[in-house]
């Protein structure tokens, strides 16, 4: 659920440049994340934390502007054409990927097997960059994708590079809620993962997210040295074990990391 609006307003009473309003607008757009069905007015209300009538005045702006539609049956409202506008921009811009693609796409001819860049966010990993292998799902191949920080190999390659505070910090506030019977939810337990990702240089997770899953990756540290996403491979263990997975493919995303960091 998105933060409410009274949330919004206790958070930024003090700050003069704050636009309630827009805020508002982004609450709205951002009461999509996670659905799996179009949206009523009432249900972006209830998911913001706003009034029905507010909610009709910024979905009807939002439509005029094209971030918004109304379904076919007129029923509810889904994103519109112009949030992809800005995810365009949004990738094309930024820096980091624009560096990265060209160290991805030689990846990605190397190992033939899924190659991702996710971009960290505190408890969880979006994905930025997907290059597909023949095995995916239609949402596990999409851009803005996200997974949870705590039990994804990008996840612990990040935290192997972050101060032991941090990672207490980011562990005790995470949902542990497991993705597969395999998900660590123990601390200790991904606290030795961590340890491993420190020593190896990298981080292997096997069926963390999805069953039949080995995934290697390793951190991107920004220009102050702290990680600001990762690059991870990932693969079918019906054709590799984990540690011929982790020969194969920990050099080369070695190799990738060090390519994006020369340019």
């Amino acid at each position: 659920m998105t933060s409410s609006g009274s949330d919004f307003a206790a958070e930024r009473a003090d700050d003069p440049l704050f636009v309630q309003s827009l805020a508002r607008g982004m609450q709205v757009m951002s009461a999509f994340q996670g659905v799996e069905r179009p949206l009523s007015l009432s249900d972006i209300a209830a998911r913001t934390s706003i009034t029905r009538s507010a909610a009709q005045r910024i979905v009807h702006t939002l439509r005029k502007m094209g971030y918004l539609r109304l379904t076919e049956d007129g029923r509810g409202f889904l994103p519109d054409l112009a949030v992809l506008d800005l995810t365009y921009d949004y990738l094309r811009l930024n820096p980091l990927l624009r560096r990265a693609s060209p160290a991805l796409l030689e990846l990605r001819r190397n190992v033939r097997e899924r190659v991702d860049l996710s971009i960290f966010d505190g408890q969880r990993m979006v994905y930025a960059a997907r290059m597909q292998s023949k095995r995916e799902m239609f949402f596990a191949t999409l851009v803005g994708n996200t997974v949870p920080t705590f039990c994804t190999s990008g996840g612990w390659a990040v935290m192997a590079h972050l101060p032991d505070d941090e990672v207490d910090a980011l562990l005790r506030d995470a949902d542990m809620t497991p993705l597969t019977p395999r998900t660590l939810t123990d601390p200790a337990a991904i606290r030795d993962q961590i340890a491993l990702a420190r020593e190896n240089g990298h981080a292997l997770a096997v069926e963390q997210i999805l069953m039949g899953e080995v995934a290697l990756a390793g951190a991107i540290p920004g220009s102050d040295g702290r990680p600001v996403a990762a690059i991870h491979v990932a693969g079918s263990l019906s054709e590799w074990q984990p540690e011929d997975f982790r020969r194969r493919i920990a050099p080369v995303v070695a190799e990738a990391i060090r390519s994006i960091r020369l340019l």
